[in-house]
């Protein structure tokens, strides 16, 4: 690997990727303490451990999609491929580590520091490091390897994160067996000490000699030594180091289909749906036939057989289930009957793939704003799935027909249009703001981070100023939307 790669690789990361990748290489870097990741780069292509799979891998790990395209040519399908053939460059204990704390905020972190006081002593953890720098000294305390994670499942479940306490678990019986190279940090800290000298554990285990030191699991099981890694071609990959993800790589990447009745929002969800690849066909100031025709005939276009995914977005006045479109009536279009016409069994061209949907809706009163029936749940609404439950055969036809759609809804208080000039719609400004700058994470995450920034706005401002976004999806796996 050139210099030249190296050089490009460091100016592209950000200091949490950077941090991320010095973490992660620990283990590979033993004997050597890298003072940035330029050197880190420099240390493993001097070991011959920089091949172009490595290099891939390590920008796999931390989520630089787009570098493993501009740099390396590679997309993401490419790699999981290559992971499962080769041999691992990092550890899965090291991957493990570094998702959980991709996984915490930042009083979450704080709180663990606090938990662990019992144990490291006088050890002091400056307030604002990361989870990753925690977990580099509870390795050095030998509180934490890779077989030694019964301290960490404990504070997991004492700050009420028993879904990490269960992504440990699955690490535990998928590494069963599998041997791991593992060096902990403070070997890593000591490059002239062999970590092959038998004497080691013996001569230094941070001022404890074997006796002190605190028993993290129960006390008549003793832990066995960390073996050696013997790696073989087409190594089984866990679970947990790849995740399962919808393939996103069509070109386009499936139509976008924008309708907006409102005529704020079109440039700039035009924008970026095209930005991220999307061919976008675009309709203003639509009556309700209109919106139902359209969303029709895009349904059964033959395009999508070629497509991965498919993306819509409404604006309109609405009401509690319902757009209006230009010429708005008492009933609307039904929201329901939106979803409908893409279900697998009326657009089964799009079965099987991610169906996008974002509405901001218009309505008029405040009791429409609250509608209990729009919950953020994970899967179809109640009201559906025990209506269709009654019916022969319907649990299975339930997951078959309403599989794969992402929907949010955000409804707003109509007066927002009513004044001299409306703004643009704050939901779908914070949403395209999303889809512009984040690389690294799901839509699942982008939403959250989206709710974040609308809950904020509305801590700020009148009752008739607030947006209310509601989420339902069916999503089966994980869903990263790429930049071209």
């Amino acid at each position: 690997m050139s210099a030249e790669v190296i050089h490009q690789v460091e100016e592209a990361l950000d200091e949490d990727e950077k941090d991320a990748l010095l973490f992660l290489c620990r283990d590979v870097a033993a004997n050597a303490v890298p003072l940035n990741v330029r050197d880190l780069l420099d240390i493993l292509r001097e070991r011959g451990k920089l091949s172009s799979v490595n290099l891939a891998e390590l920008l796999y790990r931390v989520r630089r999609f787009d570098l493993l395209k501009s740099i390396l040519n590679m997309d993401t399908p490419t790699v999981e491929a290559l992971l499962r053939r080769h041999p691992h460059l990092i550890s899965d204990y090291r991957v493990l580590m570094m998702e959980i704390g991709e996984d915490l905020d930042k009083s979450e972190v704080s709180s663990l520091m606090f938990l662990m006081r019992d144990y490291t002593g006088r050890s002091k953890i400056a307030k604002d490091k990361s989870f990753l720098d925690l977990a580099v000294e509870l390795e050095k305390l030998n509180l934490v390897a890779p077989d030694q994670l019964n301290l960490l499942e404990e504070c997991l479940t004492n700050i009420n994160r028993i879904d990490l306490k269960t992504k440990i678990q699955k690490y535990r019986q998928s590494a069963q067996g599998v041997e791991t190279n593992y060096v902990n940090a403070r070997q890593a800290s000591l490059p002239n000490l062999s970590v092959k000298d038998p004497s080691y554990n013996l001569r230094l285990q941070n001022g404890w000699s074997k006796e002190q030191r605190p028993m993290m699991g129960p006390p008549d099981i003793q832990r066995e030594p960390v073996k050696r890694p013997i790696q073989e071609s087409g190594a089984f990959l866990p679970q947990h180091a790849v995740e399962e993800r919808y393939k996103m790589q069509s070109k386009p990447l499936g139509i976008c289909l924008i309708i907006d009745c409102i005529g704020n929002d079109t440039d700039i969800l035009r924008d970026t749906f095209t930005f991220l690849g999307y061919e976008v066909r675009h309709f203003l100031y639509l009556t309700m036939t209109d919106i139902t025709n359209i969303l029709r005939q895009v349904a059964q276009m033959p395009q999508h057989r070629d497509s991965d995914s498919f993306a819509c977005i409404l604006v309109s006045r609405g009401g509690s289930q319902s757009v209006f479109g230009v010429d708005q009536t008492h009933s609307g279009v039904p929201l329901d009957h939106i979803r409908r016409m893409f279900m697998a069994d009326m657009c089964p061209s799009l079965s099987g793939k991610p169906k996008l949907f974002f509405i901001q809706s218009y309505v008029k009163s405040e009791g429409q704003l609250e509608d209990s029936s729009f919950l953020e749940v994970d899967g179809p609404s109640v009201k559906s799935a025990e209506s269709k439950a009654r019916q022969p055969g319907a649990y299975q036809d339930l997951i078959h027909r309403e599989a794969d759609f992402f929907w949010s809804l955000c409804k707003a208080d109509v007066s927002l249009l009513e004044g001299p000039s409306s703004s643009p719609s704050l939901y779908l400004r914070c949403l395209s703001q999303k889809l512009w700058k984040e690389r690294k994470h799901s839509l699942l995450e982008l939403h959250t981070e989206l709710n974040s920034l609308v809950y904020d706005w509305n801590s700020k401002v009148s009752a008739k100023e607030r947006y209310y976004v509601w989420l339902q999806h069916t999503l089966r796996k994980n869903l990263f939307l790429p930049h071209k």
